[in-house]
Parts: C-alpha cells; structure tokens; sequence
C-alpha cells in the first residue's frame, strides 16, 4: 500500500490541504461487521430500508422492524471501532480534521476517539418518543424487547446495514412493541433519519459552517447516491475547494472529484495517516 501512486497522491492533497472536511459512509463500518447498503456499481444489495412514512402509518411495519431491530441489535451493540475510524481519530488527533461528518448511525468514529463529529443520520443506539421527544439508550429498550418478546430472543438471521437483521417470512403480528416509558403512550423511533424523513436543518447548518472553514473535503467509503451527503460535495465545489475521494466503487460524485483512490479505505486511511505522522 506504501508505494502505491494512488497513496502518493492522497499524501499530497493532505499535505496542501492541511484541514480537512471529512464525509463518511458505510465502507468505514464494513470491517466492524456492520453491512454496507451497495455495491460498487452504487446499486442496492438488498430491499430498501424501511421509509418514515411506512414505519409513521402501520403499525404491522413496526412490529416488523422491531422484531428484526431485536435480532440485529446483537451486531450493532457490539460493534467496535475498525481501522477507517481508527485512523481519522489519529488525523483529528494531530489537528488535521475541521470536522468529521458522518452518514453512519453506528457511533464508531465518536467509539474511536474522534470528537469533531456530526451524526448527520442520528445515532441508532438511542431511541425517541415521537409524542413528548423523551429518549432512552436503545440498549435500555432491548432489554424491555426480550422480556415482551422471549421467544424471537433464539432467532438468528444475518445483520442489515441499518441496526435490523434480514428476519423475513415469519409472523409479526403477536410481537410486542412497549410505548415510551415516560409518557406512557408515545411511538417509539429509532433516533436515526429514516428514508424519506429531512435531516435536522441544524446539522446541516453545522455542517456547512465547518466545510467554509476547511481547505478541502475528503470522503470515505460512500457512494453518495443519497442526496443527504452528496450536497456536501457540491457544496464544496460550488466553493471553490477541492475534493478527494477513498471508496470501492462508483460514486455519484466522480466528475467532481480531484482526486479518486479505490482502495479499502481503512488500509487507505491507515496509511494516509502514517505517512502524515511519520
């Protein structure tokens, strides 16, 4: 990987570009054991996630997503930081990153260390009540889960990229989903942004800001076929500041980008950052 021309390279933009806006994707989280949504053409691997309109007006999708929350649950808890996030903590860590955004809700960049961090899609290791806003750790709610629901607790099935697990073909109907403990009737949600919900106005404010102070933005491991981050790389060129990209794959924004390295990206990021501290 060290002599590699495409690291050369992504060294160089470092170095001319000394704080950098940093996007991240799903190809971050990969070897943590969480699944990424596409493959390198950018299509979906597996059907959609569930739409905040599905899961805001039928009651049968959210026992369904709740079931299948139950079960996945057990990856996404556990998950730890891998080397993608481990990196970017060391290049925050040596003054190098104006911010880190991120469309994960798994929590591992803040898990490693990172502090400049904003969860663009939330974070699905809290759970909100849709009628008073109340929160709970989503930990805290599974344990409430398994003891509604003891007989899903032996189920197994392969974990989906959005806290859920592929749990199809069963019925759904006696699964039972408590309301918010605080209020006592309230709707609970995932804290995340679900297809189909706007991200908060916030975020992206925040966002913005940080990207009009940095030299240029990096993205890692997304394709940016999802409005929500692609923006950001517009944003930057309409702003005059250049743009590098580390990802397996297409992306949706690779006529603007300055600089494209499709390695794993976190032996890339591993060696971008060694090379910077050596």
């Amino acid at each position: 990987m060290n002599d590699d021309p495409s690291l050369d390279a992504l060294v160089g933009f470092a170095t001319r570009h000394p704080r950098l806006f940093v996007l991240t994707g799903a190809g971050c989280s990969t070897a943590s054991g969480i699944p990424d949504y596409r493959d390198r053409n950018g299509d979906w691997k597996r059907p959609p996630p569930v739409t905040f309109q599905a899961f805001m007006g039928d009651e049968a999708t959210r026992r369904r997503y709740w079931a299948r929350s139950l079960i996945g649950w057990r990856v996404m808890g556990q998950a730890r930081p891998g080397p993608a996030h481990r990196a970017l903590a060391r290049l925050e860590a040596a003054g190098r990153v104006e911010l880190l955004l991120t469309q994960n809700v798994d929590g591992l960049h803040g898990a490693a260390g990172s502090r400049q961090v904003v969860d663009l899609h939330g974070r699905v290791d809290t759970v909100r009540c849709m009628d008073c806003g109340a929160r709970q750790p989503r930990a805290q709610l599974q344990q409430e889960l398994l003891h509604r629901n003891p007989a899903w607790a032996a189920l197994q099935a392969r974990a989906a990229p959005d806290g859920d697990a592929d749990l199809d073909g069963l019925d759904f109907s006696a699964f039972e989903v408590p309301a918010c403990p605080d209020c006592g009737t309230g709707l609970l949600k995932p804290d995340v942004v679900f297809f189909g919900e706007n991200v908060p106005r916030e975020r992206v404010a925040a966002a913005l800001a940080a990207l009009a102070q940095a030299d240029a933005l990096l993205v890692a491991g997304s394709s940016l076929m999802v409005y929500s981050g692609l923006r950001f790389v517009q944003a930057a060129a309409a702003a005059g500041k250049p743009a590098a990209v580390v990802n397996l794959g297409r992306t949706r924004a690779d006529d603007l980008f300055a600089l494209k390295v499709g390695h794993d990206v976190g032996q890339t990021l591993e060696a971008l950052a060694g090379r910077l501290q050596a």
